[in-house]
C-alpha cells in the first residue's frame, strides 16, 4: 500500500511539473500589427539646433559631477533640458526640448555618452519623442549617434542623428549643435 501511495504521489508531482513547465512558453504571443496602426514604415528627416547653455542665471545644462581632473572631461555628468530650435539662433522658433544627460566617457579623448530624448512641442509632432543613446566624439566634425526608439508619431522609431557643432564658447561651455535626424517609424 505504501508503494502504491508513493507511485501515485510521484505521478502527480511529475504531472504537475509537466503542466507548470508549459506555462513558461506562454509569456509572449504574436499580435496583428494593424492593432497598433503599424503599416508601412516612413522615413522622416528633420534638422534642429540644440542649445547647451551652462552660463547665466538660467542654464539649461547643469554639471552634476565635475570631471576627475582639470585636463580631461572624463567622469563629468551633466543633466540637460536644452532648447531645440529651427535655426542656429537660440531665440529662433522653439520646436521642443532635448532632455537627458551626457557624461564624459573617454579617458584619452573628448567623447561623451549621450542619453537624451528629443521631446517635440509643436505641429503634428507635438507630444512625440525620439530617444538617442550613443557615443559623441565631441571634437569630430560630424558625429553619428543611433535613434533607439520613440513615442507618439515616432513609436517604434529607429535611425540615426548626425551632430555638427555650429558654435562653441570654450570659456563658458555654451554650445549650439545642429542635429540632422533620419528616423524610420510607422
Amino acid at each position: 500500500m505504501a508503494n502504491l501511495i508513493l507511485i501515485i504521489t510521484s505521478h502527480i508531482l511529475l504531472l504537475a511539473a509537466i503542466v507548470s513547465a508549459g506555462k513558461g512558453e506562454n509569456f509572449a504571443k504574436n499580435i496583428n500589427r494593424k492593432h497598433f496602426g503599424l503599416r508601412k514604415e516612413k522615413l522622416t528627416f528633420f534638422r534642429v539646433y540644440w542649445h547647451d547653455i551652462q552660463s547665466g542665471r538660467d542654464p539649461s545644462s547643469v554639471v552634476l559631477r565635475p570631471p576627475l581632473s582639470n585636463s580631461s572631461f572624463f567622469g563629468a555628468v551633466t543633466m540637460i533640458d536644452n532648447r531645440l530650435t529651427t535655426e542656429v539662433s537660440v531665440n529662433s522658433t522653439l520646436v521642443g526640448q532635448a532632455q537627458g544627460m551626457y557624461a564624459g566617457a573617454g579617458q584619452h579623448d573628448a567623447s561623451a555618452l549621450m542619453v537624451m530624448n528629443f521631446a517635440f512641442k509643436t505641429g503634428k509632432y507635438n507630444g512625440s519623442t525620439i530617444s538617442i543613446l550613443g557615443r559623441n566624439a565631441v571634437m569630430t566634425k560630424v558625429r553619428e549617434m543611433p535613434v533607439i526608439g520613440g513615442s507618439g508619431l515616432f513609436r517604434f522609431a529607429r535611425g540615426y542623428v548626425e551632430a555638427r557643432t555650429k558654435w562653441l564658447n570654450v570659456k563658458t561651455g555654451d554650445a549650439t549643435v545642429e542635429y540632422s535626424c533620419y528616423v524610420l517609424h510607422y
